[in-house]
């Protein structure tokens, strides 16, 4: 096991951790609704979720022996984990999308166009 890995895997590890600290002490007044809240927990699992992720593949590459051709010989047996990676990236799009979304409401009276 490389020290490399193991080092970037606890940064990546820490980086995690103070994504769900940060976005769990954020302020949500404005979610009023189940769905809205619900969908703030998803894009901060999503948030985290890319943080573990890429620990996840650095342990992977620490547990690969090999050397000079890790990324395609040894490693190809881990091509699945890209799927660990994307979940979470589109799980955090589609959520703020979906919350940007749910806080435009129709214009206030005098804003509408005649």
């Amino acid at each position: 096991m490389s020290r490399v890995e193991l080092v970037l895997a606890t940064l990546f590890a820490l980086l995690g951790v103070r994504s769900i600290v940060h976005w769990l002490r954020h302020p949500i007044e404005d979610l009023v609704s189940r769905r809205d809240l619900v969908l703030y927990a998803l894009f901060v699992m999503g948030r985290a979720g890319v943080w573990f992720g890429l620990m996840g593949l650095f342990l992977l590459f620490a547990s690969v022996e090999s050397e000079g051709r890790a990324f395609t010989d040894a490693a190809a047996e881990f091509n699945w984990y890209i799927v660990i990676l994307l979940v979470p990236i589109a799980l955090q799009f589609v959520t703020g999308y979906l919350l940007g979304r749910s806080r435009e409401g129709p214009p206030p009276d005098g804003d509408r166009a005649v």
